[in-house]
């Protein structure tokens, strides 16, 4: 599948539409002077030796944000290999649908092509372990940020997180601000200081709001404890319910468990610490 690249850092993203529909930017920001073949992802200085390719990785981003919003923060791990920012269905350029972390999956498998590392964050963590199970042998690595996956494990903090989730998309609020306000103090994270909601999170808070509960996800545990691809499993270090999570999804996983504190939920905006550790967990996935 073809995407446009938005090759300049300092460049306005440039997203296209692929084949199932969705929106998707590829940052690439390597140099263009190296002696790549056309759709060659290799650079000849590369530290594994002459010739080494570096796999895109594919970036499933948080509730009410688009791919380069939620991953800003990672653009310099763009100068290294393309990375894939689709805005996930429901949300950002792509159609408005029901927000669903496993009919998602469909629009992403396109982008598996070649083999591809996957990261997700928050919700998109979800939908990333559904699709590395849809598809193990494109997976290169699989790395889930603060997946609200509150429904697989009976920790109690998971469970006390789960039903104050469930209490809160079952109350029936029309209330973008109100909803908003309860469902970011649940997940740990800051809310809009004031009414109103800025138009540029409104339609995503209303995306979020119609969304199907991330808690009902039943991962294939068995087919990711199988699979070839590494997994490393990252947490914020804010929230109980999130560190119970966390902890059993390398449990049943036999993950790499990495705790990043500084920005609550948004981890991938804790900047360099976050890129350095997905840069190597992709280096080292290379090497095996």
């Amino acid at each position: 599948m073809s995407v446009r690249t938005d090759r300049a850092a300092g460049s306005a993203p440039a997203p296209v539409l692929t084949p199932t529909g969705i929106s998707v930017t590829t940052w690439d920001d390597r140099r263009p002077d190296d002696d790549r073949e056309p759709g060659d992802e290799r650079r000849p200085d590369d530290e594994h030796g002459p010739g080494h390719r570096r796999t895109p990785a594919l970036l499933l981003h948080c509730d009410a944000s688009t791919g380069v919003g939620d991953f800003r923060a990672q653009r310099p791990l763009a100068e290294r290999r393309p990375l894939h920012l689709p805005d996930r269905p429901g949300y950002g350029a792509s159609p408005r649908v029901r927000v669903d972390f496993e009919a998602e999956t469909d629009h992403y498998l396109p982008l598996l092509e070649g083999g591809v590392h996957v990261v997700g964050h928050s919700n998109g963590g979800v939908a990333a372990m559904i699709l590395a199970a849809r598809a193990p042998e494109a997976v290169r690595s699989l790395t889930l940020v603060e997946p609200p996956a509150f429904g697989i494990t009976e920790h109690p903090d998971a469970v006390t997180t789960r039903r104050q989730l469930v209490d809160l998309w079952e109350s029936g609020t029309e209330d973008e601000f109100a909803f908003w306000t309860a469902f970011s103090t649940l997940i740990g994270e800051k809310p809009w200081p004031r009414r109103p909601l800025p138009d540029t999170l409104l339609p995503g808070v209303r995306a979020a709001m119609g969304s199907r509960g991330p808690w009902e996800a039943r991962p294939d545990w068995a087919t990711l404890r199988a699979a070839t691809f590494p997994v490393l499993v990252i947490s914020g270090g804010h929230h109980a319910g999130f560190e119970a999570v966390a902890d059993a999804i390398a449990e049943h996983t036999g993950g790499e468990r990495l705790v990043l504190p500084g920005r609550r939920h948004m981890v991938p905006a804790v900047g360099a610490a976050f890129n350095d550790a997905v840069e190597g967990h992709w280096s080292r996935a290379e090497r095996d």
